[in-house]
């Protein structure tokens, strides 16, 4: 929330355009910090032409010294409020993945290369209700913030526009900053609940998927047993011969030749009645249902091919594809 005040708001328009560039780095010069008297400020400054007019009425000569000391502090209070942000450096960090309907975390850090430590920095985001962060930087030291925001839908989320605040010490004067992180959230999309299952099966085609293993012509002896392979190719009289205590282990019958199945998810092949992002969306569970068993898959989303493989490389790419399919790059 950008808690401005009327005062605030009168600078809004003529610094938009040198605001609204984002950057991945940013360094607080003089000329992108603004500095405005608080509420409180504006009353303390009543209060003082009230009393540099109860002095010039009645000539007290204390009342001037009063009066000229509260506007020392005052002016001193706004130089400590503008140097609080003055020469700070901002970078843009980290943006993990995440899927639609969480948070997406971006990483900033505040870096101050300064002797002077920084208090009470106070971080907003435009427009989105995130909380305030609030954040002090040691001298010669950095800080890490991690700013969350919900997302709705997939495909690229740029970071919200950042305000970054301060009214140390005394809370006179408000000296604030803008800042566009130039950082994108990539959005998968949500995983469908309650998503048909992966069949199985030897040449087998069912709502986009096909499965099973090897062909059957040349029987080639066993194998140890891998992770997704059916259970009818179980040797049951080889295992039965081994003794776990002795190490045994299953075993699992191995063929050569003949045409070899593979786990395909092809978005082409699921029924076209139903809306793209409901189909995407049940790509997506069954890629996360491959991944938990272990099963390599082939990949096909239009013009997007993917070989069948399994691992978390082969998993990111193929969500990633799902996330920005049909969109363009991040704006």
């Amino acid at each position: 929330m950008d808690r401005t005040g009327p005062l605030h708001a009168e600078a809004a328009p003529w610094r938009l355009g040198r605001e609204a560039r984002a950057t991945s780095e940013l360094f607080l010069g003089q000329r992108r910090i603004y500095i405005l008297p608080t509420g409180p400020g504006l009353g303390f400054g009543a209060l003082l032409l009230v009393l540099l007019i109860g002095s010039i009425n009645y000539n007290l000569g204390l009342g001037y010294a009063l009066t000229f000391l509260a506007l020392s502090c005052a002016l001193v209070d706004m130089v400590l409020t503008w140097r609080n942000l003055a020469h700070l450096r901002l970078k843009a960090g980290r943006t993990p993945a995440v899927f639609a309907g969480q948070e997406a975390s971006f990483e900033l850090q505040l870096i101050n290369a300064s002797t002077r430590p920084r208090y009470a920095i106070w971080v907003d985001s435009a427009g989105t209700g995130a909380p305030r962060h609030a954040a002090d930087v040691a001298a010669n030291a950095d800080t890490t913030l991690r700013l969350s925001v919900p997302t709705d839908k997939r495909g690229w989320l740029a970071a919200p526009r950042l305000v970054l605040s301060t009214r140390f010490p005394l809370g006179l004067f408000r000296a604030w900053s803008y800042w566009q992180p130039d950082l994108h959230a990539l959005v998968y999309p949500f995983p469908e609940e309650d998503a048909p299952a992966l069949p199985r099966g030897s040449g087998t085609r069912a709502a986009g998927i096909s499965g099973g293993a090897g062909g059957e012509d040349d029987f080639a002896g066993v194998r140890p047993y891998q992770p997704g392979d059916p259970l009818r190719r179980l040797a049951w009289r080889q295992i039965a011969r081994l003794d776990p205590l002795d190490g045994g282990q299953l075993v699992t019958k191995h063929f050569e030749g003949g045409a070899r199945d593979q786990l395909v998810l092809d978005l082409a092949a699921l029924p076209p009645r139903l809306d793209l992002e409901l189909r995407l969306s049940r790509m997506t569970r069954w890629v996360l249902e491959a991944e938990s068993r272990a099963l390599p898959y082939a990949f096909r989303l239009g013009a997007t091919s993917f070989e069948a493989a399994s691992g978390p490389a082969h998993a990111a790419a193929c969500l990633r594809a799902l996330a920005l399919h049909g969109l363009g790059a991040p704006r």
